[in-house]
């Protein structure tokens, strides 16, 4: 099964980088830019229209790993996990290690996720570091549809 895999550098703590993938009112931060419903554990994130674009379950959660489980969505999603693998440096900044894992297949709808991940992970980066993230429609480079 194909993932999706992205490796960023953040000049920002662990911690930070933690409570931004962790949190759903983190997740709405650097990547949708609106409400997101549910709490913690489990939370719909909205791309402007009534119902979530997708539902996430977190599966785990520890200083150095967030990992989500999609539960519904666009069915190429539904079953994989997004995992967000946070390590420390020694500049006190952190490498995040990004996997969106278990695609049934690559094709074209996995491309342009790939490539608006990167994006929406630009946003969290460039959020941490300076506070200017780039949510949702301003990170989305290639449409769903």
């Amino acid at each position: 099964m194909p993932d999706i895999l992205h490796r960023f550098t953040i000049d920002a703590p662990r911690e930070r980088i933690h409570e931004l993938v962790a949190t759903k009112d983190g997740v709405q931060r650097w990547w949708n830019g609106h409400p997101n419903s549910g709490d913690d554990e489990e939370f719909g994130v909205f791309f402007g229209g009534e119902s979530p674009a997708a539902v996430m379950q977190v599966v785990e959660r520890s200083p150095e790993q967030v990992v989500w489980r999609v539960l519904e969505g666009p069915a190429d999603w539904i079953g994989t996990t997004i995992t967000f693998a946070l390590r420390s440096r020694d500049d006190e900044g952190t490498t995040l290690l990004f996997t969106h894992a278990a695609w049934r297949e690559a094709n074209e709808f996995m491309h342009g996720c790939s490539t608006n991940w990167g994006a929406y992970l630009t946003s969290l980066k460039s959020g941490a570091e300076r506070g200017e993230f780039g949510a949702y429609p301003a990170g989305e480079m290639s449409r769903w549809s």
